[in-house]
């Protein structure tokens, strides 16, 4: 979906087998159906999804992807 770079604090999740916008965009409703307010960047190419705020339980967050077709595991709490 985007490429630009995330600035300030965001959970950042490893997600698998993402290759389209159809992916990236799954991916995101299942994120923004835990937490509507969230700010949500997909990176294709590398992978990576920023969750912005910073996620309180990312484990749920990472489960609700798994759960829409995507493999999911925290990369990394805060960048």
């Amino acid at each position: 979906m985007t490429t630009e770079k995330v600035t300030g604090e965001a959970t950042v999740f490893a997600v698998e087998d993402m290759s389209c916008d159809h992916c990236a965009a799954r991916v995101k409703k299942a994120i923004l159906a835990l937490r509507a307010e969230s700010e949500v960047h997909v990176d294709l190419a590398t992978g990576l999804v920023h969750v912005r705020p910073v996620v309180g339980d990312p484990e749920a967050m990472a489960e609700a992807i798994a759960e829409a077709g995507y493999p999911a595991r925290l990369a990394d709490s805060t960048l």
